[in-house]
């Protein structure tokens, strides 16, 4: 059962350009150019019900706005969208009930107010069950650990205390599904790992559908097994992370370790050069080469050690970044 239906789905933004200095301030009185920018340009995909999914993108390729259109808070220009059987932005009240919208750089608690006052708002907003609040507000701050930090004002938390405190608030009425916007933008390692255990524990208790963004990868490939990748307002890949790097299978990364330190410029003839330090170094080959090569480096050179990998994952997105293709 899909939980998330898009079909062709558009969004565009009008805007006027201005030349610099008072003459393009009097000349803009009289005479502007109209631009639009398409931010979201006909795409469509499913989601399944319970499914968590990666939506990742450069800065401006259209993630935030994709994501405002599915919760509601955005008119699409054209398209269709259906969430569990309701449409986005006719905002039903049955609807609201059943999704959560998670912004890292954004908070929806009162900073001067204990976050518990803030929980309280929202259980009498989704009108809550004295019961149900209470046993749900106690399994998310035993999972989160901050029981000794919610009679403290939330400006006076740290950044992750306060995330804990955003995740608690956006799951009291146990939405049916998540948009998670850079949840861990900001945030150190330990919290990063904290907020990533719990959400793969609250899919794994609730089976909600979840739409993580992130630039931190590792979210990506810690809690996601599927990802789409937009550019430029487009939907670039669609599918199963670990075959990214398929996609580009025509490339190789040796890694060389020398007992002896080897000159870069002696490197270079064996193929692209990326990194060399001292006695290692980090070569890129093409695949049908790969043989030639690695025999040429062990009969030529002081080798210790030579390791075979694939392009790093995060190179292969940025290659789909660049190209822009559809894959």
């Amino acid at each position: 059962m899909n939980g998330i239906e898009v079909k062709n789905l558009c969004r565009d933004f009008e805007y006027y350009e201005k030349e610099a200095g008072i003459k393009g301030s009097l000349k803009n009185l009289f005479s502007r150019q109209k631009q639009t920018r398409h931010a979201v340009n006909d795409i469509s995909f499913t989601i399944a019900e319970g499914e968590m999914i990666g939506f990742l993108g450069p800065n401006g390729a259209g993630k935030t706005t994709t994501i405002k259109m599915l919760s509601g808070i955005l008119y699409p220009s054209s398209g269709d969208i259906s969430i569990n059987g309701y449409v986005p932005w006719e905002r039903k009240r049955e609807f609201k009930r059943q999704f959560s919208y998670v912004a890292g750089q954004k908070s929806q608690l009162w900073t001067d107010l204990p976050a518990s006052e803030s929980f309280y708002l929202n259980k009498q907003i989704y009108e809550i069950s004295d019961a149900e609040y209470n046993n749900t507000l106690e399994e998310l701050v035993e999972l989160f650990g901050v029981k000794d930090f919610l009679k403290v004002q939330v400006r006076r938390l740290s950044l992750g205390e306060r995330m804990k405190m955003e995740m608690i608030a956006a799951l009291l009425h146990k939405p049916k599904v998540i948009f998670l916007d850079e949840p861990t933008i900001g945030l150190d390692f330990v919290a990063q790992t904290n907020i990533r255990q719990f959400l793969k524990e609250y899919n794994q208790r609730n089976k909600a559908t979840m739409i993580l963004t992130s630039h931190y990868l590792r979210d990506i490939e810690e809690l996601c097994q599927k990802t789409m990748i937009i550019n430029h307002g487009t939907i670039v890949y669609n599918g199963e992370l670990e075959k990214i790097n398929k996609l580009f299978s025509n490339k190789r990364v040796l890694h060389v370790s020398f007992y002896e330190e080897v000159p870069r410029t002696k490197l270079k003839k064996y193929g692209n050069l990326i990194d060399c330090r001292k006695t290692k170094a980090e070569i890129r080959v093409d695949k049908e080469r790969l043989v030639e090569i690695s025999q040429r480096l062990l009969s030529e050179l002081p080798i210790a050690d030579i390791n075979i990998e694939p392009i790093p994952l995060e190179e292969a997105i940025a290659n789909l970044y660049e190209k822009g293709e559809t894959a």
